[in-house]
């Protein structure tokens, strides 16, 4: 189904629970927040599709999307235990893990209007001006969305912390 392969099954379905997690954690915090069950739960997610893509990708730029994609997640995660960064360290992993997330859905909208519905996908051209144009949408979403984020933290700051 959808020419996707078993393993390309496994890569699908175990990063797919990231895509509600984020929209959940930026709905809820208005960030993804890494100590929280939904940011445990989002990071092995991205962990998966992460790895996987490894396996499965076809286009010559997804493990590099895949390599960033890893190496951002481990360091939006990983900051917040960087006490010396103080305040600071709020804004990398907020801003680290938004980029996780925006490089998430450039793939999953490229792919899903490339696949479906199932044997007459929306886009069969990788220039169509509408996978173009979701991908711009997805582009503009994360520029103001971490314009929007960095605002809200700047404006919580006295109450800046890391929430559980």
């Amino acid at each position: 189904m959808f020419g996707i392969s078993t393993l390309g099954w496994v890569h699908t379905l175990g990063s797919l629970p990231a895509i509600p997690l984020a929209a959940y954690m930026f709905i809820k915090h208005g960030r993804i927040v890494p100590r929280s069950r939904a940011g445990l739960a989002y990071f092995v997610s991205m962990l998966i599709g992460g790895l996987t893509v490894f396996l499965v990708a076809h286009q010559p730029i997804s493990p590099v999307i895949g390599a960033v994609t890893i190496v951002l997640l481990l360091a939006g995660y990983g900051v917040g235990f960087i006490a010396w960064l103080g305040r600071a360290g709020v804004y990398l992993e907020t801003i680290l893990l938004s980029l996780t997330a925006f490089l998430l859905m450039v793939p999953t909208v490229s792919e899903t209007l490339r696949r479906v519905p199932d044997g007459h996908p929306i886009v069969t051209d990788p220039n169509s001006p509408l996978l173009k144009g979701a991908l711009g949408f997805i582009a503009l979403a994360l520029v103001v969305g971490v314009a929007a984020q960095v605002f809200a933290l700047r404006k919580d700051g006295a109450r800046l912390r890391r929430v559980a």
